[in-house]
C-alpha cells in the first residue's frame, strides 16, 4: 500500500511540507509507503478545457502534471496539503489538480484527503475546496476528529500546534485503516462498484 503525499507549498519544505511530514511518519509505522510530490515555485499552466487528454489520456502541456498522474496509477491513496492564501488553497495546487484531475480517469476508490496550513484564519474555505476534487471523482474522503488543519507561521510553530498534530494523527491512521479494509475486500471479492457511463445533462438546450 502507497499514499502520495502532494505538497501544493510553492515554499517547499516549510509548515504545509511538516504537517504532510508528520502524516508519513505515522503512515509508514502503520506499514504504508508513502512518496512525496512537491508542486514547487515554477509558474504552471491551469486547465484550458481544451479536450485534448480525453482522446491522449494525458495534458497537452507536458509538465509536471502528467508525471504526477503516472504516479498515482501505483499508488493506493492521496494526500493532498497546501498553505491558505486569501482562505483559499494556493494557485500553484489549484491549477495542478484542475489539470490533473481533468486528465485522469483512474482516481475512482482511492482513499483522498485534503490538509492545509494556516497562520490564522481561512482554513476551512481551502479545506472545503481541495475537498471537491475528491467528491467529484468517486474517492472516499478520508477524515480526522477535527477539520484537517494546522496553525502556525513557521515549522518550529505549525509543530507547537498540538491539537492539529493530533489531526495529522488521527487522519494518517484513518487512511492506514480504511487501504487495509479495501485491501482485505478485495482479498474477499469486494471489487469496485461497475460505474454508469457519465450523464451530463446542461440547463440551457
Amino acid at each position: 500500500m502507497k499514499v502520495m503525499l502532494l505538497n501544493g507549498s510553492p515554499r517547499g519544505e516549510k509548515c504545509t511540507y511538516t504537517a504532510l511530514s508528520v502524516i508519513a511518519k505515522r503512515l509508514n509505522e502503520s506499514g504504508v509507503e508513502t512518496e512525496f510530490f512537491h508542486v514547487g515555485a515554477k509558474p504552471l499552466a491551469g486547465c484550458i478545457g481544451c479536450g485534448t487528454c480525453r482522446t491522449t489520456g494525458k495534458c497537452f502541456v507536458d509538465d509536471s502534471v502528467n508525471e504526477f498522474v503516472a504516479k498515482m496509477e501505483n499508488c493506493d491513496g492521496l494526500i493532498v496539503g497546501s498553505p491558505v492564501y486569501y482562505a483559499s488553497a494556493s494557485g500553484q495546487i489549484t491549477s495542478f489538480l484542475d489539470r490533473a484531475f481533468y486528465s485522469s480517469t483512474k482516481m475512482a476508490g482511492k482513499p483522498a484527503a485534503a490538509i492545509v496550513s494556516c497562520r490564522r484564519g481561512g482554513a476551512t474555505a481551502a479545506f472545503d475546496q481541495l475537498n471537491k476534487y475528491f467528491a467529484i471523482s468517486n474517492m472516499p474522503i478520508v477524515t480526522s476528529n477535527y477539520w484537517n488543519q494546522v496553525h502556525g507561521n513557521t515549522p518550529e510553530e505549525v509543530l507547537l500546534d498540538e491539537e492539529g498534530m493530533q489531526t495529522m494523527r488521527t487522519l494518517a491512521d484513518n487512511m492506514a485503516w480504511l487501504l487495509k479494509c479495501i485491501e482485505a475486500g478485495k482479498k474477499n471479492g469486494i471489487n469496485l462498484p461497475d460505474y454508469e457511463a457519465k450523464i451530463k445533462t446542461n440547463f440551457i438546450r
